[in-house]
Formats: C-alpha cells, sequence, structure tokens
C-alpha cells in the first residue's frame, strides 16, 4: 500500500523506481519486486524497461481504490476463520460466522471507497511526502559538497 501510495504522490513526475521507492519508503527492494510483478500482472501499475525506467500507476490515483489493491497483494480482507467458507467448526459454520462475514464486507466496502487520489489529499500524507523530499535534498546536498 505504501509503495502505491508513493507512486501516486509521484504520479505527475512520471516514471519511478523500485529503489527510490525503497529508499524513501524503507522497504526492501527484493519485497517491492515481488510486488510490483503482482501489481503489474493484475493492471495497477505499468513498467517501463530500460534506462530511466521504472513504474508508474496504470491508471489515474483516483481510479484505483485501496480495495483493489490489497486484493491484488493477496492481502487478507476477511475477518471469518473460515476464509468464507462456513466451515468454521468442522464442516459447518460457527456461532459468530455471520458477525464477522458482515465485518469483513463493509471492511472491503470502507477499502474500496478510497482511492489512492484521496489518500494523496490527506494533509498528514503531504506532509510526510513533503518531509522525505526534503531528507532526499539533504542528502544529495550533502553528497556533492562532500566531493
Amino acid at each position: 500500500m505504501t509503495a502505491m501510495l508513493d507512486l501516486a504522490l509521484h504520479y505527475q513526475q512520471g516514471v519511478v523506481t523500485l529503489s527510490e521507492i525503497a529508499k524513501r519508503q524503507g522497504i526492501s527492494l527484493s519485497y517491492l519486486e515481488q510486488l510490483f510483478a503482482r501489481l503489474r500482472r493484475n493492471g495497477l501499475v505499468d513498467s517501463v524497461r530500460g534506462p530511466g525506467g521504472g513504474y508508474t500507476l496504470a491508471l489515474a490515483p483516483d481510479k484505483i481504490t485501496v480495495a483493489q489493491i490489497v486484493i491484488t497483494i493477496n492481502e487478507n480482507i476477511d475477518a471469518t476463520r473460515c476464509g468464507g467458507d462456513k466451515n468454521c467448526q468442522g464442516d459447518e459454520r460457527c456461532l459468530t460466522h455471520d458477525l464477522w462475514h458482515s465485518l469483513s464486507e463493509r471492511i472491503h466496502d470502507f477499502l474500496n471507497g478510497i482511492t489512492l487520489a484521496d489518500l494523496v489529499a490527506e494533509p498528514n500524507v503531504r506532509d510526510v511526502a513533503e518531509r522525505q523530499r526534503d531528507r532526499d535534498r539533504e542528502k544529495r546536498v550533502s553528497v556533492v559538497a562532500a566531493r
């Protein structure tokens, strides 16, 4: 989710490399490679190969929901013990199956109502992104000054 939000924050700037995302967000590059392969196969990101290559969102940020991302990366939003199979207690439904199933549906509906554009518009998200940009600038300046 964090990596997709990073791409959305940089949507207007074009291609973003996974190494840039990894550095900014503190996420393992090898994990991002696996994740973005799934996201690409499911049509949420596009890849650009070669020098200057990287990834972009395949759709505008207002067209990608949090639920789509969560489902694509195989994160489970099902709160039932049985994965919705109604066999929580042996081969039968347990006492609280309907409660957990309803919760799962509400979580999905909630996440489906939030787009990457909604998250980008959040003031706290903007504040964190600005802090990350400032930190990147400071690192570049210190590297140049050290030369």
